[in-house]
């Protein structure tokens, strides 16, 4: 019975105890899911200041950036209000110049008219230049030909003077050839004379010289005589002897 008892009260107090541990874990759960809501607007709260901060800060950045696009589209407006003047300007200048263009342009079309007309008078001219040059070809064929010609028959002038100064340069050769062989007839048949004439002088000094040696002998044989009569009665009768 005892024991019974012990395990009935052992009962009570556990079931006691998971029914407390319920009831807490309940009430636990209940404060964190609290919790979590809290937390849960607390962090969209969060969000949403963040946000609106961030929205601030792109809304003063925006404001930033307006105001420099204001300050660049300021001085873009002003540089192209700088430019439409330039442009003005230069809409002026480009005038002056397409006045002065379309004034050189008239004087460039009279100026082309009035080459034009050069130019149809040059043709004319060019004309009667090719017809003058073609009758001056003409004419200088003509001459040509007649050059030719006259070349022609001033070469065979020429051949027939060459030929016949030929002739007459070999017969003067011929005649000056002859005139050298009598020449050297001449000199050779002088030379000839020249010795015999020299050979007979040689000869006749050779008589005279005996004829000298002839008189000095008998000279001396009549002195002999003279200073020995006998003996030269002797010589005398035997060259007389002899003579006979």
């Amino acid at each position: 019975m005892t024991k019974k008892k012990k395990k009935k009260n052992k009962t009570t107090t556990k079931n006691t105890g998971l029914t407390k541990i319920a009831t807490l874990t309940t009430k636990s759960i209940s404060s964190a899911f609290t919790n979590y809501k809290k937390n849960k607007e607390l962090e969209k709260i969060r969000i949403i200041k963040l946000q609106k901060l961030e929205e601030k800060n792109q809304i003063l950045k925006d404001k930033k950036n307006l105001k420099s696009w204001e300050e660049r589209l300021n001085k873009e407006s002003n540089k192209i209000k700088l430019n439409e003047e330039e442009l003005k300007v230069r809409e002026k200048e480009i005038n002056s110049i397409e006045e002065k263009q379309k004034i050189e342009a008239d004087r460039l079309i009279k100026k082309d008219e009035h080459l034009i007309q050069i130019a149809k008078e040059l043709a004319v001219k060019e004309k009667e230049l090719k017809i003058k040059e073609e009758d001056q070809n003409r004419k200088d064929i003509d001459l040509q030909v007649r050059e030719d010609e006259q070349k022609q028959r001033l070469l065979k002038e020429q051949r027939r003077k060459n030929k016949e100064l030929k002739l007459i340069q070999e017969e003067e050769e011929r005649q000056r050839q002859l005139e050298n062989i009598k020449i050297k007839e001449w000199e050779e048949k002088f030379d000839k004379e020249k010795k015999a004439k020299e050979q007979e002088e040689i000869r006749r000094e050779q008589r005279l010289r005996q004829k000298e040696l002839e008189k000095i002998r008998k000279f001396e044989e009549l002195e002999n005589e003279a200073t020995n009569p006998k003996t030269g009665l002797e010589k005398f009768d035997i060259n007389k002897t002899s003579e006979n």
